[in-house]
């Protein structure tokens, strides 16, 4: 962790952050704060549902609730196609569709 205990360290090309000697894919820099602070409730969201369907043993909630914390990490550029290969419009799109479809429940779960 950097001093700001909040922010991990990152790669210096800033594609990648650092986590306990562990590298993880950045989130992409140009997802709107606004954008990213829904992306981030929805995958939060999301894992909370994978515990409770893990604590409740339901095989169907726990894999719908991973098919949405995928789909809130492909729309933060985390999974998915590197956002350093993507067009901006591509890019745009990406978090543009995912948010949607986090949005209407309509994410693949």
């Amino acid at each position: 962790m950097t001093a700001d205990a909040r922010r991990p360290a990152r790669s210096p090309d800033g594609r990648y952050v650092i986590v306990n000697g562990r590298r993880w894919r950045a989130t992409d820099p140009d997802v709107p704060p606004d954008v990213a602070a829904r992306l981030r409730s929805h995958l939060m969201a999301a894992r909370r549902a994978v515990a409770a369907a893990r604590r409740a043993q339901d095989a169907e909630a726990e894999r719908a609730a991973r098919a949405r914390v995928h789909t809130a990490k492909v729309a933060l550029g985390e999974r998915g196609t590197p956002w350093w290969d993507q067009q901006g419009t591509e890019r745009r799109a990406r978090w543009s569709e995912g948010l949607a479809a986090l949005d209407q429940g309509t994410d693949g779960g």
